[in-house]
């Protein structure tokens, strides 16, 4: 095997030619060596240097560092939404997101996943290290971090996590007005409620520096909140709902939908809390429906007397089905006492006398066959049958509220066009001004609806409405207890249990209507399930906690005059 000899003393290495270098030629070449070790040498120094002086800007002379991330909210400015009174309800605030690119973490991991946490009260330092040693190049260690806390983060020095502004939608409430107000995305559109209906008006330009008033009180709403989600908890009931409405300008001064959610952190709630009750729920409301009944009688003159008397005094059998009374009189009873011992034979009857044209025109005039009229785009379609299956039998059980679906804030409405001199109005979410309240169109006449005053009045005051009578309020109101319907068939055992009320009587403002969703008895009710027992005392309890703050002073020396119908009345009705 040839051997590679080694080069020749005083040849400079890669010389193939063999021959000796000048003394010049040498002295160059250790002086271009000299050089390169010295530029590697510079170069060495130079990093380190460079790095200081980047941790010492960080440290020192940034307050808040951007980084050129592409990883931060887009949502653009939005309006604010406020309450009747100026309240803030939803606003856009300056916030930031603080990130971590793991892979270039100085700091241990541990002692910087304590610290961060003391600043952000919301993380644990297990959930900040998980993130802080994650196998990705960049994770989120938390959004929506207010400017001091993040300044606070940044003064940690550590250099692999980043500080980014972003626009956040914030709900100051909590959970308060959750399905009026709605939420947006992170990228600022509008995905439920409000926000969703009016988004368009609350990004634009040229209106999103004017805030959005609703025609809600916080007020009323806190209160109608905290009273039904107490009769809810007590009833260990699935849900409850309620609405507050202004009978003469249509306005919804509070809706309450339970369960709720937090429109902060939408993402940590179900589909069933997210769910609207009030206009998106369709539910058979019973009894409450006996008013319209007679409203409609009264109108097409079928009834000319209070006096006037109906057979009671055995079910009414057809087609195989059953209208009975739960508490039933046998005998025939005056119309003040089909209405207050909630007679279904009776109410029966009064139907079969104005007949079903009656009946179909006066509920398509309420807005009983089409979604209810509000902003709200979760709305749901009444459930009714077709005219071809509405005979005497759809008749007469539609006239006390079963065969036919609508939501909370239908029968709200209704019941504010019966008591305040027979005009609908579309009900709104939006703050309304004296000159924005529509005239309204006539439903029921002014003498008809003075009746019905009465008869509500004397409910409360006689029937089965008696633990609604909040003192000096004068309140009004019918009970209605219901087969709960699930999978197209009742559901033995489970009632959807309400109250329609309003007050004060003797010159109406407000309707307010509760409901509860399978109630189950409790000490408080004796076990009973029934409307009368279970949401009358809440209402109650509402209107005492809300009229003074809506301008109603109780007064027990005012009331509605039912000495006429008390007269035409036999006997005290028992729940």
């Amino acid at each position: 095997m040839a051997s590679i000899a080694p080069p020749l003393p005083g040849v400079l290495p890669g010389d193939t030619s063999g021959r000796a270098p000048l003394p010049g030629q040498l002295a160059a070449a250790r002086t271009m060596a000299r050089q390169r070790l010295a530029l590697l040498l510079l170069l060495f120094l130079a990093v380190p240097m460079m790095l200081l002086a980047r941790l010492t800007e960080l440290a020192v002379f940034e307050e808040l560092p951007e980084a050129d991330r592409s990883f931060a909210s887009a949502a653009p400015p939005r309006a604010d939404i406020v309450d009747r009174n100026g309240v803030e309800l939803a606003r856009t605030f300056e916030a930031y997101a603080v990130t971590v690119e793991p892979r270039r973490l100085t700091s241990d991991p541990r002692v910087l996943a304590t610290r961060i946490a003391a600043i952000l009260t919301g993380k644990s330092a297990d959930e900040i290290y998980a993130e802080l040693t994650h196998r990705g190049q960049f994770r989120y260690i938390s959004r929506r971090v207010l400017p001091g806390e993040a300044k606070r983060i940044n003064d940690l020095g550590e250099p692999a996590i980043y500080l980014r502004r972003e626009a956040e939608r914030l709900y100051p409430n909590i959970n308060l007005a959750s399905h009026v107000l709605g939420y947006s995305s992170d990228q600022g559109k509008g995905m439920v409620g409000m926000e969703k209906a009016f988004d368009a008006r609350l990004s634009a330009p040229e209106t999103r520096g004017q805030p959005l008033a609703l025609s809600i009180d916080v007020r009323v709403q806190q209160a109608l909140e905290h009273e039904m989600r107490a009769l809810m908890v007590d009833q260990s009931a699935q849900g409850a709902a309620g609405v507050v409405l202004d009978v003469n300008t249509g306005e919804v001064l509070a809706m309450t939908s339970l369960p709720d959610f937090n429109p902060n952190k939408p993402g940590g709630s179900d589909d069933a809390s997210r769910y609207n009750k009030v206009t998106f729920g369709g539910y058979e409301l019973g009894s409450t429906f006996k008013a319209l009944t007679i409203a409609s009688a009264l109108d097409a003159g079928t009834i000319t007397s209070m006096t006037k008397q109906y057979d009671a005094t055995a079910p009414i059998m057809m087609a195989g089905f059953r209208i009975r009374d739960d508490h039933a009189k046998n005998r025939w009873l005056t119309v003040p006492e089909v209405f207050i011992h909630s007679s279904n034979i009776g109410t029966a009857r009064i139907a079969m006398e104005v007949g079903r044209e009656r009946q179909r025109d006066m509920l398509d005039k309420l807005g009983f066959f089409k979604p209810v009229e509000i902003e709200l785009p979760e709305r749901a379609r009444p459930l009714f049958p077709p005219l071809s299956n509405w005979g005497q039998l759809a008749t007469m059980t539609i006239s006390y509220g079963h065969g036919i679906s609508v939501t909370p804030l239908h029968l709200a409405n209704a019941y504010a066009t019966l008591v305040n001199g027979g005009l609908y109005r579309a009900p709104t979410l939006l703050r309304r001004g004296p000159a924005d309240v529509p005239a309204g169109r006539r439903v029921f006449s002014q003498r008809t609806s003075q009746t019905i005053r009465e008869l509500l009045r004397l409910v409360v005051t006689n029937g089965t409405g008696r633990k609604a009578n909040a003192m000096g309020y004068r309140v009004g109101g019918k009970t209605g207890t219901a087969e709960k319907v699930g999978g197209g068939r009742y559901m033995r055992g489970a009632n959807v249990t309400t109250f329609a009320a309003a007050f004060p009587m003797d010159a109406p403002r407000y309707v307010l209507v509760a409901m509860v969703d399978d109630p189950r008895g409790s000490k408080a009710t004796y076990g009973f399930r029934t409307a009368g027992m279970v949401v009358a005392p809440a209402v109650a309890n509402i209107i005492q906690r809300i009229g003074p703050i809506l301008g109603v002073a109780p007064d027990s020396s005012r009331d509605l005059d039912v000495s006429g119908l008390v007269a035409d009345t036999t006997e005290p009705v028992k729940e």
